[in-house]
């Protein structure tokens, strides 16, 4: 991992992508909070920075800590990077902690079985340990996301009597959200990664 502090060339691209307006800690749920004209600010600003960085940029900011990797997964989704698949699949299967929502909705907004094969790689990786708490129902509610768009029906075993989202809302009941109504969440999430995209576009087509 590549820290700022000791990383002159990760440092400046913090500077220049990630902590404005504090961005890596409104990105994801926060920014549903967002309303009239400081939404459309964040917005635009989000999609001028999805444009301005360079595959390369990205690749470097996803060698460094979570806000870092937050902010390059949502740069990466608005402007439909899917090159990135791979390795925000990889990141999404290594995140044990609680940062892997962002991962999740990047594959979301790529949209294809493909990415449905990462959240399901993830889910069968980490539903079977509940020591693990984090992002289960943010990867299923993902899932579920995936299935509506493209009318499959990858999560049903895992939301079968028995089988392993049982399994793990049994061994850790404090910790769960329904993952049909967190999909409402994922929707909303991607909807607003698809409104920045179409910013990005408009702004494109200007230029």
């Amino acid at each position: 991992m590549r820290h700022p502090n000791t990383d002159p060339e990760l440092m400046g691209l913090v500077r220049r992508f990630v902590t404005p307006g504090r961005r890596y800690m409104r990105l994801g749920g926060s920014s549903l909070q967002l309303s009239g004209p400081e939404r459309d600010l964040f917005m635009r600003e989000l999609a001028q920075a999805a444009g301005e960085i360079t595959p390369a940029e990205l690749g470097i900011l996803l060698e460094g800590g979570w806000r870092e990797c937050r902010t390059a997964s949502w740069l990466i989704a608005v402007a439909g990077r899917t090159e990135f698949r791979s390795r925000i699949g990889e990141l999404l299967l290594a995140s044990a902690g609680p940062y892997g929502g962002s991962y999740c909705i990047t594959l979301a907004t790529f949209g294809t079985s493909a990415d449905a094969d990462l959240v399901c790689r993830y889910l069968d990786r980490y539903l079977p340990q509940p020591e693990l708490a984090y992002d289960r129902t943010f990867a299923l509610s993902t899932l579920l996301h995936l299935d509506a768009v493209l009318g499959t029906e990858r999560a049903s075993p895992y939301l079968a009597d028995g089988g392993l989202w049982q399994q793990w809302t049994d061994a850790t009941p404090n910790t769960v959200w329904e993952p049909q109504e967190y999909r409402q969440i994922v929707d909303q999430l991607c909807s607003f990664a698809s409104e920045c995209a179409e910013l990005l576009t408009r702004t494109e087509t200007r230029n």
